[in-house]
């Protein structure tokens, strides 16, 4: 009698502690939810982020409690984007330009001068079709698309010259983003891009080895581009997209009702990230003065291009819309054609 008593209580303790260790494990996993991406805290999408995750911590009253990580600490987009494809990370925001080299299809965002403007560029992207599509190419790169953030829209930015016309980029040394589009973009341009990591940009410039950045013209002022590229032409060539990515085991772990609340999340993202940058356009971070002010202020020439002249770099870059339409198949290219018609304001 004795001996099964004991036994009893060692299988209760064992028990026990296996419940324990069963809700440890819960309770760490909750804990460990983290959204990671690059932009700096000040910035809209950092602040987007946030409001995701406070949205989605008071939807599901603490249960699920999301740790934000701006700036690239848990590494870059590649990096990050990896993480989430091996379930290391549960969410991230990646640029598209950084995705299609995981899901190819993702480039379509990036094709050069697609979008006549913003407002078309947004009412595109909020359409749900639109986001269904591209988004169904994700899944299968262990991806769930739930949404957008922005870095901004892409401008041109120099040492050498005011840049109006492809003629008057033909010969610079551009640093982009090492994504297949930006490449194949500036070179149709006739410049002569480079890859080089976004940190470097800044030194590439001052000592020469690069004449030309291509960001938007935010992103220039805040990280100083600006001290060194004097030209800086509002080409708004290429939307910086960012889709929100979920691994699909974390999404596959959660109920219908909290993968509801993170598109909500995703949707309010959205919003507070570009109306936040809407702000930083007309008064800088820790100062009352808009970017034009910091221009005039600062020996900085913008150029604002008549409709003439960005419709001659849009006729410039079009072998690389054929390419790019070999690659998806018209059946991609020319939904997104027909959306942003449908959309264009």
């Amino acid at each position: 009698m004795k001996n099964r008593v004991m036994t009893n209580v060692r299988k209760l303790a064992c028990g026990v502690i296996g419940l324990a260790l069963v809700s440890g494990v819960a309770v760490s996993a909750q804990a460990s939810v983290k959204f990671g991406h690059v932009a700096p805290p000040f910035h809209g999408m950092s602040k987007g982020i946030d409001d995701f995750a406070a949205y989605v911590k008071e939807k599901t009253e603490g249960r699920i409690d999301i740790q934000t990580f701006p700036a690239g600490q848990l590494g870059g987009e590649r990096s990050m984007a990896e993480q989430v494809q091996s379930g290391t990370l549960q969410i991230a925001s990646i640029t598209t330009a950084v995705l299609q080299n995981f899901v190819p299809q993702a480039a379509i965002m990036d094709m050069p001068f697609i979008f006549p403007n913003r407002a078309t560029a947004y009412a595109t992207l909020d359409d749900q079709e639109v986001q269904e599509k591209i988004f169904s190419y994700f899944p299968k790169k262990g991806f769930v698309g739930i949404g957008w953030t922005e870095n901004e829209i892409r401008d041109f930015g120099n040492s050498k010259r005011p840049v109006r016309t492809p003629e008057d980029v033909k010969g610079l040394k551009v640093r982009v983003m090492n994504s297949p589009v930006f490449l194949d973009t500036f070179k149709a341009l006739g410049a002569s891009p480079v890859g080089i990591p976004f940190p470097e940009t800044y030194n590439a410039l001052q000592a020469g080895v690069i004449d030309a950045q291509e960001n938007p013209v935010l992103t220039m002022v805040l990280v100083k581009f600006t001290e060194v590229t004097k030209y800086v032409t509002m080409t708004q060539h290429s939307v910086t997209e960012c889709a929100i990515i979920v691994g699909i085991d974390y999404w596959e772990s959660l109920s219908d009702a909290d993968r509801q609340i993170f598109r909500e999340a995703a949707k309010i993202a959205t919003d507070t990230n570009r109306k936040v940058n809407a702000e930083l356009h007309n008064k800088l971070p820790k100062s009352e003065i808009s970017i034009e002010e910091y221009a005039k202020a600062n020996g900085v020439e913008i150029v604002h291009l008549t409709d003439a002249e960005r419709e001659s770099f849009r006729e410039a870059v079009q072998p690389v819309w054929d390419k790019y339409r070999k690659k998806f198949g018209d059946d991609l290219f020319d939904f997104m054609l027909d959306k942003i018609n449908e959309h264009k304001q």
